[in-house]
């Protein structure tokens, strides 16, 4: 689950940094939103490394490593599978009860569709306040998740009630909404895949040199799986064949694994007659070695000469066998300005229905990352999907291309 962590301006803001290492080894992916008063206590750039993401502060802040573009809000209010406030200060809940939105985690708070969980913290006498209480009951009947504060010695040198829950507590609290979000997410999803067999390619394919060696390139197959994953909960018959990665097939799914790109034409080949789609995700090697070496090439050797011959091109190879299936394939380009151009000639080269143009020279998106941004191209025209995590890409794909004129024909 996609988590945006709010952090605002109390003393227990420090232990934000040991909270997205916890988020982060339950499998959560964290994106920190600080308050201005929270930049008082801990830096952007002890979170942005910790998380791997750009921490959002400013609405209005030109776009830099640290911020955020004007409408940046919305679009990772919409994105987010539950938001976290922690530490939520008694002035973050009153803004949050009255609704204002006057910085970027309030307005983000506002935008979001996603649960919402706050762990407060404050001195004894602001805890008791009946406004904070009345703010929190408040934030309670609306769905608010409150993770109550603990008694004890507090910053102020006050003792009793205040002091921030353990992360823990906490990291349960985000926990439980994540796995109600994916309920809910999961119960009001389509099942217009139903009776469809879909065909996944995914992953990154390895060539040999030696028995040790080989060429491979930086996909994870995260892409791949999201979509595998998607289509099996829209009601597929899902056929999955991945290159090696350390992935989990999703439940439910039919994995074949290879390893080479002829390997896995073969498999793509042998599965593409009884699909009515195939997503060719999978970022297979243009090249392999001419020649194997039956020995590991050894440091001293003279230095060997590396003759590449090509592998199958699968998406041109079911290009030419298609009948009734939709065809999907993959371009990723690190020329954003001759890359569309390239996606579009490969959609006619290849006898493609639609392609999915992924700019992998961004950072924080496409390959070994949990968000993608991508362009889908077909024979109408394009459309630029704004960068969202993978499993949300995944089903926007889907529904573009159950969308394609000549599939619901089929279907």
């Amino acid at each position: 689950m996609r988590v945006l962590l709010g952090i605002s301006g109390g003393i227990a803001a420090y232990k934000s940094a040991e909270l997205v290492r916890r988020l982060q080894q339950r499998g959560h992916s964290v994106q920190v939103i600080l308050t201005r008063a929270a930049r008082e206590f801990v830096t952007p750039l002890t979170l942005a490394t910790l998380s791997g993401e750009p921490v959002l502060e400013d609405l209005f802040t030109p776009p830099a490593p640290t911020t955020a573009a004007p409408i940046e809000h919305i679009a990772v209010a919409q994105a987010a599978g539950v938001v976290a406030v922690v530490p939520a200060t008694a002035h973050t809940l009153a803004r949050m009860a009255h609704g204002l939105a006057d910085d970027f985690l309030t307005t983000v708070l506002l935008a979001t569709p996603a649960p919402v969980v706050v762990a407060p913290t404050m001195n004894v006498q602001m805890w008791r306040h009946p406004a904070t209480q009345s703010n929190l009951e408040l934030l309670r009947t609306r769905g608010v998740t409150v993770v109550p504060p603990a008694a004890g010695y507090l910053a102020c040198g006050m003792t009793g009630e205040g002091r921030m829950a353990e992360l823990d507590a906490i990291v349960a609290a985000i926990d439980g909404a994540s796995a109600a979000a994916i309920e809910v997410a999961h119960a009001a999803r389509p099942t217009d895949l139903a009776g469809q067999t879909v065909l996944v390619t995914a992953g990154p394919t390895r060539e040999a040199l030696d028995p040790v060696r080989f060429l491979s390139n930086r996909s994870s197959g995260r892409m791949g799986y999201a979509l595998a994953a998607a289509a099996q909960r829209r009601g597929a018959r899902v056929l999955l064949i991945s290159g090696p990665t350390a992935l989990t097939p999703p439940p439910q799914v039919e994995c074949t694994h290879v390893v080479s790109a002829e390997e896995m034409a073969a498999a793509a080949e042998a599965a593409f007659p009884a699909c009515t789609m195939a997503v060719l995700v999978a970022a297979v090697a243009d090249y392999r070695p001419l020649h194997l070496s039956s020995e590991k090439i050894k440091k001293g050797d003279p230095r060997p000469l590396l003759e590449l011959t090509p592998t199958p091109d699968i998406l041109a190879i079911l290009g030419r066998r298609k009948t009734h299936q939709r065809l999907i394939g993959f371009a990723a380009e690190t020329d954003a300005a001759q890359g569309l151009d390239w996606a579009r000639a490969k959609l006619t080269a290849k006898n493609a229905d639609l392609i999915v143009f992924n700019d992998v020279s961004q950072p924080g998106i496409g390959f070994d990352a949990d968000d993608n941004a991508v362009t889908l191209l077909d024979e109408v025209g394009e459309r630029h999907l704004d960068r969202a995590p993978k499993a949300t890409i995944a089903d926007q794909i889907l529904d573009a291309a159950l969308r394609l004129p000549e599939y619901a024909h089929h279907a």
